[in-house]
């Protein structure tokens, strides 16, 4: 599924500078800070208030032009357009970035119209308006974002729980793009399309009235936790997310379990001495460790086991989940 990344969702990963900080309960464990601090012995120099962003090499840089000019290969090969997920290392509407950089990235994108660029972020309240200001320079205030959208843009939001879904949702549809999507990784606590609290868009309408906010969402990827210090994914909350998806026509990537997996994904991990276990009770996780040998009734087995990201794959009740939208 992937040519140049190991992200399940994308042909390649650009980014186009490192460097963040933390802005709720999904970046908690952050890999891409763990990464940074392993690479500047030990201290994460690009992470946090006040910290500097590092621009990527000139030699990055030139990586999606040699994507884009191999679009025909591509297409023989696959039958479709490829994908760049952008930024795995960082947020491209971060604060903290210098605005002339996000113009050379949109600058970039303008040369490289053969490639769909994933745009998600954690910072959807600022996308608009910084879309707007970099456009603004590379046009000379002739043109806005909102009045051409650009066909090879989508644009994606992390939401891990019911109240970021409700506050970032409405903000994510008032932004113009290709296609919109939701990244729910890591999935932290059920969520209910249907029984969301966000009711007013930004242009001041109620278009899912009556229906769930997923209705104007075109992609929908799923995943647990890995690392660490992963929290477990409930399989129930997954399961709930893909009936939803599958009533409304959305399409459903299920990326991974991560860490944490029921017991048919975790079968690698029930011949150890010890297991960690998890258990779903009073809306929040007990943890137990018992002998992996241990047998239950169905009654009594644990809701999920620590098995691992590898063992624990990407199977939810024994299906791969690989749904995509339609490129525009």
């Amino acid at each position: 599924m992937s040519e140049n990344t190991k992200i399940e969702w994308a042909d390649h990963t650009f980014n186009p500078w490192e460097g963040c900080q933390k802005v709720g309960p999904g970046c908690d464990h952050c890999y891409a800070e763990a990464r940074n601090a392993r690479f500047a012995g030990g201290k994460s120099v690009n992470w946090g208030p006040g910290a500097q962003r590092r621009r990527t090499s000139a030699a990055n840089w030139k990586k999606p032009i040699a994507w884009n000019a191999a679009a025909t290969d591509f297409m023989v090969a696959h039958g479709r357009r490829q994908r760049v997920f952008c930024a795995s290392l960082a947020d491209v509407f971060d604060n903290a970035v210098d605005p002339q950089w996000r113009v050379d990235l949109l600058e970039l994108i303008a040369k490289t119209p053969h490639l769909d660029w994933l745009l998600l972020t954690k910072r959807i309240g600022n996308a608009h308006a910084m879309l707007d200001a970099a456009l603004e320079v590379m046009s000379h205030g002739l043109t806005e974002w909102a009045e051409v959208p650009w066909p090879n843009v989508w644009i994606g939001v992390t939401v891990v729980n019911q109240e970021e879904t409700d506050r970032d949702i409405p903000k994510l549809l008032a932004v113009p793009a290709a296609r919109r999507f939701l990244s729910m990784e890591p999935l932290l606590g059920p969520v209910d399309f249907y029984q969301s609290s966000a009711t007013w868009s930004a242009a001041g309408y109620m278009p899912w009235r009556n229906r769930p906010i997923l209705g104007g969402i075109d992609w929908v990827i799923v995943g647990g936790e890995s690392g660490a210090g992963a929290r477990p994914m409930h399989p129930d909350w997954v399961r709930d997310l893909l009936d939803q998806c599958e009533a409304a026509g959305t399409p459903f990537l299920f990326k991974q379990w991560g860490e944490w997996a029921p017991g048919e994904c975790a079968t690698n991990t029930l011949d150890m001495r010890t297991v960690q276990v998890a258990d779903w009770f009073v809306d929040d996780w007990k943890f137990d460790a018992i002998p992996g040998s241990s047998e239950f009734h169905i009654d009594d087995e644990p809701t999920l086991y620590r098995a691992g990201k590898r063992a624990a794959g990407r199977l939810l009740d024994g299906v791969e989940h690989n749904g995509f939208p339609e490129a525009s």
